[in-house]
């Protein structure tokens, strides 16, 4: 049975790129986000319910509207909340049969949302990682080409940084003031060491 290994940070954290590393490493990664814009558009239950909740708009020929729907869900938490609601099954039960083929000694799903959505239930443990706010929101501003306002927003539908940290097992700091090889070799070698006893 392969360890199952959630990793999360808030928006701008970094945990793409700490994701990479550990795929180098040779750990499969399942992307929580890339899956759950696949399901959309390919799951046929869970667009027949998106439409019945969000209207024939949410899908351009066939293919989920984005625009549209971030409309609809970005300043409405009761909107947003009924997306997850839909969503979040679909994809947590697609990251678990992708967990089962997994042959190595530890597999790794990243999620912004391990623990919003409940999905930590399905892990063996959680690594978080850690940057300072300013340092996320301007990372966040430069890689979506979006305003500080719609980063802050986003990060208004995230668990605090703070509280998120104290729920994982482990935190990588990703605050560009200590280096981020290091820290995933070490976390590495522990992660083997507890999947070999």
């Amino acid at each position: 049975m392969v360890l199952r290994v959630g990793l999360t940070g808030g928006i701008g954290s970094g945990k793409s790129t700490v994701a990479g590393i550990f795929e180098v490493l040779g750990i499969p990664v399942y992307y929580a986000d890339d899956a759950a814009k696949k399901l959309m558009n390919e799951n046929r239950a869970l667009k027949e319910k998106i439409i019945e909740h969000f209207g024939e708009d949410a899908y351009k020929d066939g293919m989920l509207n984005r625009s549209y729907i971030g409309q609809q869900v970005f300043k409405n938490k009761e909107k947003l909340a009924l997306l997850n609601s839909l969503v979040h099954p679909v994809t947590i039960r697609d990251g678990a049969e992708w967990m089962e083929q997994q042959i190595t000694r530890y597999a790794i799903k990243e999620a912004a949302l391990i623990f919003e959505s409940g999905s930590q239930k399905d892990l063996d443990y959680v690594i978080g990682v850690s940057a300072p706010e300013q340092l996320r929101i301007s990372r966040a501003v430069k890689r979506d080409n979006i305003t500080a306002e719609a980063v802050l927003m986003r990060m208004k539908n995230q668990i605090a940084e703070e509280e998120k940290m104290k729920l994982c097992d482990f935190v990588i700091y990703n605050d560009e003031q200590q280096a981020l090889l290091p820290q995933v070799l070490k976390l590495h070698g522990q992660l083997l060491a507890i999947a070999a006893k």
